[in-house]
């Protein structure tokens, strides 16, 4: 009798043993943990993903350029990542799906000094623009640079390898592109310089979602996915209605990021986050497509419904 209960038992360990396990979810973010992931740390801090029966793991990459591959080889079930490279990826047979959304803005811009000589967009011709990344941002600022008639091949475009602000500060550069509106300019102000932005989505570049989330295909009926959204949602909302709260719940999870630099981010951050991450704009992605398509950076623009879903 007893070696039946012992039995018995194990096979209830194993069993409820391996129901928790279905229930974890890997999120590969797309860089170390900031005020972008504010709906996801609040969401895991404030016990939300417990409450949807999830035990949810937000891990940072090792290497950025990374995350994409490591989801698709299903080294983690989602990803935090840019819609822009969504269709980079589809094109190189990198296959993932978008099924929420985290940031509903664009933070990239454009960004020159204040007290500089670039009053306008059109003042940058002739002129040297760092970079961190190429790609998308070579295809944004062509756009931008069209809208305000200036030639691409008029200006010197300079790799600074993610040392944006530092470049600008010490006149390496004239203006940079891809920095982000919610810390650049902070960031410059801190070192005594104060910057001005133009935003890509005020001057012909199509609106798109900055961060994402992405599984791969054979996911997407998974129920952990719905379950994980409404916990960002309820993070979401939640920080919007108490950003003090919140601030102090992010702090606590990670007191390195206690300063000047990320409180600000914060603030800046909060009203870009999805309150509604289920919600897809079809239309907005289809737009999306068609200009990398135009910019030459695809070849052609997937249907909508290849690259993102709208979840149940």
């Amino acid at each position: 009798m007893m070696r039946s209960f012992f039995c018995a038992l194990l096979a209830f360990v194993a069993l409820t043993g391996a129901a928790r396990a279905e229930d974890r979810l890997t999120v590969l973010l797309e860089w170390f943990v900031n005020p972008d992931h504010a709906p996801l740390v609040v969401a895991r801090e404030l016990g939300f993903f417990e409450q949807a029966g999830l035990e949810v793991e937000l891990l940072p990459p090792a290497d950025p350029s990374s995350v994409p591959r490591a989801v698709a080889a299903g080294q983690a079930e989602i990803g935090v990542h840019y819609q822009p490279n969504l269709y980079l990826d589809h094109a190189a047979g990198v296959t993932l799906t978008r099924f929420g959304t985290l940031v509903e803005t664009p933070l990239n811009t454009l960004t020159v000094l204040q007290d500089g000589p670039i009053k306008e967009i059109k003042d940058l011709a002739g002129k040297k623009i760092g970079f961190s990344v190429s790609g998308f941002e070579d295809a944004m600022l062509a756009r931008m640079l069209a809208q305000a008639g200036v030639e691409r091949e008029s200006v010197e475009l300079i790799n600074v390898n993610f040392a944006l602000t530092p470049a600008l500060i010490t006149g390496r550069v004239d203006a940079t592109i891809g920095g982000f509106r919610n810390f650049e300019l902070t960031q410059m102000r801190l070192e005594g310089r104060v910057g001005k932005s133009f935003f890509p989505e005020e001057h012909g570049v199509p609106v798109y979602d900055e961060l994402i989330f992405v599984a791969r295909p054979e996911l997407i009926g998974d129920d952990r996915l719905p379950r994980f959204l409404q916990a960002v949602e309820r993070g979401a909302i939640h920080l919007t209605n108490h950003p003090e709260e919140s601030w102090a719940l992010f702090i606590r999870a990670y007191p390195d990021l206690d300063d000047e630099l990320n409180r600000a981010a914060w603030a800046d951050t909060l009203p870009r986050f999805a309150k509604r991450p289920f919600a897809l704009d079809r239309a907005r992605y289809a737009r999306f497509g068609a200009f990398l398509a135009e910019s030459g950076l695809i070849e052609k623009a997937p249907a909508v419904e290849e690259i993102a879903v709208e979840l149940k």
